[in-house]
């Protein structure tokens, strides 16, 4: 009986292989886009999964009246240790600020990402060198390890485990290090370094005020962890209140309080940063969703629509003794069978498709590989899509009563057209629902990419540094050489680029109000270099002797902040120093678009500050290529501790790799939309063949009676028109709360347009005609004798 009704099913399929192509294909599309969407999301919600402790560990940050940080200082971690002893564990970590040149033998790796950290961190992270974490002994006592690639790089013929010694900077300089051993970098993980150095303690000696470590604690299972995090804010207000006396003060103290942020959170959805990855990963995973419903509809609907044809053979089965189970069994069998070959199809489609999806999110997934748990998924899949597409089909075609269909006035009842036409309808609805989320995600982008910054970042060379140039007067003949050279206009140093980058933040007071605001460390020409515009007062000048010692200039947000009024000459105070504010500048957007630009001040001397490392040149676009050409060549006289190592980035592309998540997110809405139009199309150029091939009696006798093509046109294409225009008006009100919700994730951004909404259904409308149009030509244009001879 099995190989029977196997028979029949490829007969059936083969018959009517116009239908199952489309079937297949539609579904093979659909599910090689789910295939690429299930593995990006495993792999987005796996990230730090191999520490065995993952689910107990928590980054400590600290919440301010106007913005939240992971970013705290040496002293809490150990007040946490102290005073709570359901943490195990508690331990800090602090980012490299520099990159960092390494030689052995003529061999140069660049180390761009270094990590420092205490032994506590280590044991949290799960931090394991080759040689084994090991504690350092004493206070001077550290540890360095290279990860596997950087040290293959420099020595490639290492087989032991042995320390090595390498020079550090340029040839020239004459500082060596003593790499420990290898460590295996984690790419799957929040913490991520080319090179670490742990040592037993970090951040001797300093005080709450330096906020630029990140703490890591590890929790007893079970702990309750909402009445820790209450726990350390007390102790952090109670710290923080120690010795203090203004009113004021103590009352902005009592504002700050600190939260726990569970590490599996850090890499989608962390508490104080931006969660685009996260807004990516499900947006993504529901397009995947939807499309292969979209498929699964119009396998749905293409097989009720096929009905008429099996009727016959129904009855006829069922006059032989055929119960209903064994019809619903066989034509589930039928669509297994299209549901297996989409699957096979999905995969040589999805193994084509992988290397421009990786290249997209930059990551490097592997259909054949066990970790992407695909072995089991999708057989799963498989059985889901068989059921959801498949059920209701072979319901209807094993229902037919044999007394009616045998005596040949069968017809698909107006429960079947119904669901027939809400399908459809439903399909639309999700493609104008993308068309409209592609066309906002584009205006929003060119907003962006056209928007006035505040600042110029064309012709902006960005200089990568070693050097600390803290005071003026370090930097000036380093300076005065690059100024020599044709082309350069400009050149500064600072402690930050405009690159989204988070900066310093200090409490600052003024006139008796105290804030924590965003600190820059600058030198002169930092404001011209970056043409950011002045509001109010002048720029750092060398002609003031007073601008290297308590001078600062602020932006509009931080004049706001304070509700000051003639700010010009007026002191703010900080880091014990009493700054006399000369300028006001415009705000610029240095964090982007997603972020408000925050109070900032700016000064070239701060005793809190951060190392002055990044140079910054403004040059001339038509002799940029000579004059970066002249630095190469010059850079070892010009910064000795570089030396050879000169290397550069251009500010646009630094600052451009700020939209890189909403571009990802355009190419998903813009791939989602074609695959879903293209989908529905399908499905709409087969229904509308058997709505017109079911209709084509009553064609040939409307023509006969003196209808028109075009009034035949209009009568085949007038209920699918009324089908998309309904599909429309559902979807806009969706569309218009999903892209409103989007909007708001910026800060700076479109209202939202009209144009959209209406492009979408222009585009809907205009190819149903024309799909539908090409469907009923065959049958507008055949004889009408042929089609009525038998009557």
């Amino acid at each position: 009986m099995f190989k029977l009704n196997l028979k029949i099913a490829l007969r059936n399929l083969w018959r009517n292989r116009g239908i199952t192509s489309i079937n297949v294909g539609g579904l093979a599309i659909a599910l090689a886009a789910f295939i690429l969407v299930v593995m990006y999301f495993t792999y987005e919600t796996s990230f730090d999964k191999s520490n065995p402790n993952y689910k107990n560990i928590y980054v400590v940050g600290r919440i301010y009246p106007d913005f939240k940080t992971n970013y705290t200082s040496p002293p809490l971690v150990k007040a946490i240790k102290q005073n709570f002893p359901e943490v195990v564990r508690a331990g800090i970590t602090k980012n490299g600020t520099f990159e960092l040149a390494l030689k052995n033998e003529g061999r140069t790796t660049f180390i761009k990402s270094f990590m420092y950290s205490d032994y506590e961190a280590a044991r949290i992270l799960n931090l394991n060198p080759s040689t084994g974490l090991q504690k350092p002994k004493g206070e001077s006592e550290f540890f360095f390890y290279l990860n596997k690639e950087s040290m293959r790089a420099l020595f490639p013929n290492k087989k032991d485990e042995k320390p090595e010694m390498v020079s550090m900077g340029s040839s020239t300089s004459g500082h060596t290090g003593m790499i420990t051993g290898s460590i295996v970098n984690d790419l799957h993980s929040n913490i991520n370094f080319d090179a670490l150095s742990i040592a037993s303690e970090l951040g001797k000696g300093e005080n709450y005020g330096y906020n630029n470590y990140n703490t890591y604690i590890q929790v007893k299972p079970g702990t309750d962890v909402a009445n820790l995090e209450q726990k350390i804010t007390d102790l952090y207000r109670k710290e923080l209140l120690k010795g203090e006396t203004d009113q004021k003060t103590i009352e902005e103290i009592k504002s700050i309080s600190t939260f726990l942020d569970l590490l599996s959170n850090l890499h989608l959805r962390p508490k104080a940063g931006n969660n685009a990855p996260y807004k990516i990963l499900f947006a993504l995973s529901v397009l995947g969703v939807l499309i292969l419903v979209i498929a699964c509809i119009n396998f749905t609907n293409l097989s009720i629509a096929q009905a008429t044809k099996r009727a016959k053979e129904v009855g006829v089965k069922k006059v032989m003794g055929a119960y209903r189970f064994q019809l619903t069994t066989q034509f589930l069998t039928e669509i297994f069978l299209q549901c297996f070959a989409a699957t096979i199809f999905a995969l040589i489609l999805a193994e084509l498709a992988l290397p421009y999806f990786n290249n997209l999110f930059q990551i490097n997934l592997s259909i054949w590989t066990i970790e992407n748990n695909l072995f089991w998924q999708l057989p799963l899949v498989l059985c889901l899509i068989t059921l959801i597409a498949g059920t209701y089909p072979s319901l209807v075609l094993s229902g037919f009563k044999p007394a009616l269909v045998l005596k040949g006035n069968f017809a698909t009842s107006k429960q079947s057209s119904w669901l027939r036409n809400g399908l459809l309808v439903f399909q639309f609805s999700i493609a104008v629902i993308f068309i409209i989320g592609l066309l906002i995600i584009n205006s929003q982008l060119k907003y962006m990419r056209t928007q006035d910054l505040g600042f110029t970042a064309n012709q902006v060379v960005y200089i990568k540094n070693i050097t600390y140039f803290n005071k003026p007067e370090n930097f000036a003949p380093l300076r005065d050489k690059i100024l020599k050279i044709d082309g350069i206009k400009a050149a500064t140093v600072a402690t930050d680029v405009p690159d989204g980058a988070e900066n310093g933040s200090n409490g600052y007071t003024f006139e008796g109000v105290q804030a924590s605001i965003d600190f820059v460390d600058v030198d002169f020409d930092y404001f011209e270099t970056l043409d950011i515009k002045l509001k109010q007062g002048r720029f750092f000048s060398p002609s003031f002797s007073t601008d290297t010692v308590n001078s600062a200039v602020i932006n509009e947000s931080a004049v706001a902040k304070y509700g000051m009024k003639n700010p010009i000459g007026k002191t703010i105070k900080g880091c014990n120093t009493d700054y006399k504010i000369v300028g006001v500048i415009k705000d610029f957007k240095a964090q982007g678009f997603e972020s408000i630009v925050q109070p900032t001040i700016y000064s070239i001397k701060n005793p809190c500050g951060n190392p002055k490392l990044q140079i910054m040149l403004k040059i001339e676009e038509n002799k940029m290529a000579s004059a970066l050409a002249t630095l190469k060549s010059q850079w070892p006289q010009i910064n000795p501790k570089d030396g050879e190592d000169f290397r550069y980035e251009f500010l646009d592309e630094l600052y451009g790799k700020l939209f890189k998540k909403q571009e990802q997110l355009q190419s998903v809405f813009f791939a989602a939309a074609l695959l879903t139009i293209f989908i529905a199309i399908l499905g709409l150029f087969a229904f509308a063949k058997y709505i017109t091939n079911g209709r084509i009696k009553e064609i040939a006798v409307r023509k006969i009676l003196g209808a028109s093509d075009i009034q035949i046109f209009k009568l085949i294409n007038s209920s699918f028109f009324i089908m998309v225009l309904v599909a429309n008006v559902i979807s806009w009100p969706i569309a218009y709360i999903l892209t409103k919700k989007w909007l708001e994730t910026f800060a700076y951004r479109i209202d939202l347009p009209v144009l959209p909404f209406i492009s979408s259904a222009l585009i809907t409308i205009l190819l149903t005609i024309i799909t539908v149009s090409i469907q009923a030509k065959r049958a507008v244009k055949a004889n009408p004798v042929d089609a009525l001879k038998y009557e």
